[in-house]
């Protein structure tokens, strides 16, 4: 008998019904010389501090810090976990092979892995690798299942990452607790949880520290258009109004005219990050509803895995893409068009060296209309976003004109979409698609002539230095993703994300968590620290903790362990290294308790 092992009970009952295992058991499926059964997501989890060392049971600065020689694994102190882990033992004793259908990532491949060894199978193993759960994605995927050893490095990275969270987490939290808690509350430190806090907290006092300076702008008003001053701002509202007396009587003269095509390409396809930020902006989704959302999604069949950092596709997805349009059948007037005709294979969408384990967030061809409201938002985005990759690039006319008034120089700007191509499917946009700030519909301009002359109205306006902007959670994940640097330009976004901050999969969690501790609140869609919160990264002065660029270089070597590049053992030892460095600087603090 082979046994299959899901993440979820209902991703079981799938994978069971295209197998032919239709016979319902006591925690199982079985049929077809298969048996197919399902964990809770994690029913194993490292093992405590009491665990190891019974000494360890009690926080006590003199145990710190808990370096155990040997980490192990423990069963979920639940009821339901225990039971379903005693059938998943019984099936493994009996099982010739096991085929490990856990989610295709690094999170799935660490719950699957640990339960086979709480259970001791000691069987050869398999791996289902599947990017949606589609009838047709199963069975392929069951027609070319891998070898289980080809994802050693995906494990070895999970354990790292779980370790490290473990070892910072649990002796950094005791260490704050104890030295500045005054016994009233548990200060809560973590590998990424405390870097993120610190870009929050910084950015607020950015704000607090700033300083706005005040300046005028020169402006006139010519046929109904807003032209500038080429020179830019005055820093002294005397200079202004001199140059505006100059030339308030002098006509305004047209000295130039240029026009250049151009096109707009359609924006990128969908990775986890990326619609987040997106249902944030567009309709204030928190990170953590939007991943349950496409989740569901997913789980329903109708869009691809969910937990993905790229935005491209792989080539073999190409042949595929028409089937894949023609069944999303409410989008028919926007497929129509795309049908009979040879599809557009861009390389900013289509790229195989861009692909790791996963693509982008794409729908799967299925569709139903019961879904929830929320789905059905999500999945307009996902569909269009998929659609608009096929279709031709929005041509346009950008025009600048340059016009003097005596020895003042003025300049606008304006654009015309002369062919809208794929911005056909954004007709009712109200505001410029997240990420895509360039392609702004700019003021539209009448024709001008070089040489023409007319009255204007020049005016000067005071305005003021603005201070950087709160944190939405929109513009905190795209932070967390590059490790808080801020960057506007796609291309150089995707080269930083392999030392963003988090997994796309865990983003949303670390940034729940820090509401829920009370480090951070809402107000509205500002995301602002709490008091509690910025004392908290004051008393903080090791930079390596709450450093996003350093924690992003400790993601960058995960990643590298999951490609085989970097020895795991390295990057423990650099781990227990800045426990043992902040164990030691904690203790010899003469900081008092800032709760």
């Amino acid at each position: 008998m082979k046994v299959c092992i899901a993440e979820k009970p209902g991703v079981a009952r799938d994978i069971a019904s295209v197998i032919g295992a239709t016979k319902r058991k006591d925690g199982y499926f079985e049929g077809n010389g298969y048996a197919v059964t399902w964990t809770y997501g994690h029913l194993c989890s490292l093992k405590e501090p009491a665990d190891y060392d019974a000494r360890w049971k009690y926080w006590n600065m003199g145990t710190l810090p808990m370096i155990p020689e040997r980490f192990g694994i423990k069963a979920l102190d639940n009821e339901g976990a225990v039971r379903q882990l005693e059938v998943i033992r019984k099936l493994f004793a009996q099982a010739e092979e096991i085929i490990n259908c856990g989610d295709a990532g690094q999170e799935g491949e660490l719950i699957q892995r640990w339960v086979m060894q709480y259970s001791k199978a000691g069987k050869p193993v398999k791996r289902l690798w599947i990017s949606s759960l589609t009838e047709e994605a199963i069975k392929d995927g069951f027609d070319n299942l891998r070898d289980g050893k080809d994802f050693d490095n995906l494990y070895a990275a999970g354990c790292a990452r779980a370790i490290g969270d473990w070892l910072l987490g649990i002796n950094a939290t005791r260490l704050y607790t104890i030295k500045y808690g005054n016994g009233k509350s548990v200060l809560s430190v973590g590998r990424v949880q405390t870097p993120t806090l610190a870009l929050v907290v910084k950015r607020q006092q950015e704000i607090d520290n700033f300083v706005p300076v005040p300046y005028w702008e020169l402006k006139t008003i010519y046929r109904d258009v807003e032209f500038s001053l080429k020179q830019g701002r005055f820093d002294k509202k005397e200079e202004a109004e001199a140059l505006l007396e100059e030339i308030k009587d002098i006509p305004f003269t047209i000295a130039s005219v240029k026009k250049s095509n151009g096109k707009e390409t359609p924006p990128k396809l969908f990775d986890l990050t990326s619609l987040q930020v997106e249902c944030n902006k567009k309709y204030s989704f928190t990170a953590e509803h939007t991943l349950s959302v496409i989740q569901s999604l997913y789980e329903k069949k109708l869009t691809t895995y969910p937990r993905v950092d790229t935005t491209y596709l792989p080539d073999d997805i190409y042949a595929k893409s028409q089937e894949i349009l023609d069944g999303l059948v409410p989008y028919a007037k926007f497929t129509a068009p795309l049908k009979g005709r040879k599809l557009l294979k861009r390389k900013q969408v289509f790229d195989n060296k861009k692909i790791t384990d996963h693509h982008a967030i794409i729908p799967t061809g299925k569709f139903f209309n019961n879904m929830q409201p929320d789905e059905k938002r999500v999945y307009d985005l996902v569909a269009r976003r998929f659609i608009a990759v096929f279709y031709p690039d929005c041509q346009v006319s950008n025009t600048t004109v340059s016009g003097d008034a005596g020895k003042a120089g003025f300049k606008a700007s304006g654009k015309q979409i002369l062919s809208p191509g794929w911005r056909e499917l954004y007709q009712n946009e109200k505001t410029v698609l997240s990420g895509d700030a360039k392609n702004a519909q700019e003021q539209v301009l009448p024709d001008f002539e070089e040489g023409e002359s007319g009255p204007h109205t020049p005016s000067v306006a005071e305005k003021s230095t603005q201070p950087p902007k709160y944190y939405t959670e929109a513009t905190l994940l795209r932070a967390m993703e590059t490790a808080g640097k801020t960057v506007e330009d796609e291309t150089l976004r995707e080269a930083l994300k392999e030392n963003g901050i988090g997994r796309p999969s865990t983003r949303a969690g670390i940034i729940e968590t820090l509401f829920k501790r009370g480090y951070v609140t809402r107000e509205k869609k500002r995301i602002v620290p709490t008091e509690t919160g910025k004392k908290l990264i004051d008393t903080i002065d090791d930079e390596l903790l709450k450093s996003a660029e350093l924690t992003g270089i400790w993601e960058k070597k995960m990643r590298d362990i999951e490609k085989g590049t970097y020895d795991v053992s390295v990057l423990m030892a650099e781990i227990k290294d800045m426990v043992r460095t902040l164990a030691a600087k904690v203790k010899s603090s003469k900081t008092g308790a800032i709760i």
